[in-house]
C-alpha cells in the first residue's frame, strides 16, 4: 500500500503516563520519550504527521492543586487548565520527538501549537453537563467550589464530584496555523485534549473560551478531516479492537466497514468510557470523506501507516 500524505496520530493516556498510571514528571517525560521513538518511526515513511494528544491526567493534578489551593487563590477555570496542560505536553513532546528525529536521521522537527476548538454555546451539554472530572471531595469541600460556580453532584459513599459540559467539536479554529507549519515541514503537535473550548464572542470573530472538555478523539477526526489527511491512525493500548470483549466469543476486528463497525457499536459492543469514543471518531473521519481509520497499539502505529493489515482498519467499504 503506498504511503498516506498526511496522517494525524491521535496518542491515548498510555503514551502520557508510566506503566503502572503513574503521572509525575518523570514517569511523564519517560513516556513521551517511548511515544516519540514510534512517532518517529511514522515521519521515516514519507508521511507528513500531525500529533495530538490526550491530557486527562495532567488535568486532573492541577484540579488537584486547584483544590489545595482554593483558601488563598481563586481555582484556574478549566479551559486555562486544558491549555497549560497543552503547553506542557506540547513542549516536552517536541524535545522527545526532536530527539528521536535526529536519532534517525531525519531532518524534520516540531512544533507545539496552542489549539483552540469551536464549540456551539448552544449545545445540549452546558445545560446539562455530565462528564466527570477531578477526585472526589467530601460535601463541605465541593461547596467551596459550589460556590466558584462549579457543579459538582453528590457520587453516594465516595463523596461529590465535578461534572462538567463536553460538547461536540466543530472546528479547529488554528487549522490554518496547523497546516501551514505542516507544510513548512514540521511535525505538528496541537489540538491536545481536544482543544481549548471556545465559543464566539460578540461580532467581527472573537472568542472565549469555555468551562468544558471535548472528547480527544472526537477531535483529532475532524483535525483530520480540516487538514484534507489520508490517515487517522488512533492509538491506543491494545493492538485491535475487539468484539464480544471479555466472554469466550471475544475476537479482534481487522479489515471492517463504516456499515458493520456502526452495526457492533448499536449492539453495545463499545463501551462509552473507553473504546466507544474511538470508534466513533473513526467512523466520523471515514463517513466524513476521510480516506482510511486505523485502531492500534502504539507499537503498531508505524504499521498502521505502510500496512493495510495492522490493527482494526476502517474503511468506507
Amino acid at each position: 500500500m503506498p504511503t498516506s500524505r498526511r496522517v494525524v496520530i491521535a496518542l491515548g493516556g498510555n503514551a502520557m503516563t508510566g506503566p503502572d498510571g503513574s503521572a509525575t514528571p518523570a514517569a511523564q517525560q519517560r513516556a513521551l520519550a517511548v511515544a516519540a521513538t514510534h512517532v518517529a518511526a511514522v515521519v521515516a515513511t514519507g508521511a507528513d504527521v500531525v500529533l495530538t494528544h490526550g491530557n486527562g491526567p495532567q488535568v486532573g493534578n492541577l484540579l488537584v492543586k486547584n483544590e489545595l489551593a482554593a483558601h488563598e487563590v481563586p481555582p484556574v477555570p478549566l479551559d486555562w487548565c486544558v491549555a497549560q496542560t497543552q503547553a506542557t505536553i506540547g513542549f516536552t513532546l517536541a524535545d522527545e520527538l526532536d530527539a528521536a528525529l535526529a536519532a534517525r536521521g531525519l531532518p524534520q522537527r516540531t512544533a507545539g501549537l496552542v489549539t483552540r476548538t469551536l464549540v456551539d454555546p448552544d449545545d445540549p451539554h452546558f445545560a446539562e453537563p455530565s462528564k466527570p472530572v477531578g477526585r472526589h471531595l467530601p460535601r463541605e469541600r465541593a461547596e467551596l467550589f459550589i460556590a466558584h460556580g462549579q457543579t459538582w453532584e453528590d457520587r453516594g459513599e465516595r463523596g461529590w464530584r465535578r461534572v462538567v459540559a463536553s460538547p461536540v467539536p466543530r472546528s479547529v479554529v488554528d487549522v490554518p496555523a496547523i497546516a501551514a507549519l505542516a507544510a513548512a515541514g514540521f511535525v505538528v503537535v496541537c489540538a491536545g485534549g481536544g482543544g481549548v473550548p471556545v465559543v464566539p464572542d460578540g461580532p467581527g470573530g472573537a472568542l472565549r473560551g469555555v468551562e468544558a472538555v471535548i472528547d480527544k478523539d472526537l477531535t483529532a477526526a475532524l483535525l483530520a478531516r480540516e487538514l484534507g489527511a489520508d490517515t487517522l491512525v488512533i492509538a491506543t493500548d491494545v493492538p485491535h479492537v475487539m468484539v464480544g470483549f471479555g466472554t469466550p466469543a471475544a475476537r479482534p476486528l481487522g479489515r471492517v466497514t463504516t456499515a458493520e463497525l456502526r452495526a457492533h457499536a448499536a449492539a453495545g459492543e463499545f463501551a462509552r468510557g473507553s473504546m466507544g469514543p474511538k470508534v466513533e471518531a473513526a467512523l466520523g473521519f471515514v463517513e466524513g470523506g476521510g480516506g482510511r481509520a486505523v485502531i492500534t497499539s502504539l507499537q503498531h502505529i508505524a504499521d498502521a501507516v505502510t500496512e493495510d493489515d495492522a490493527g482494526t482498519v476502517l474503511t468506507a467499504n
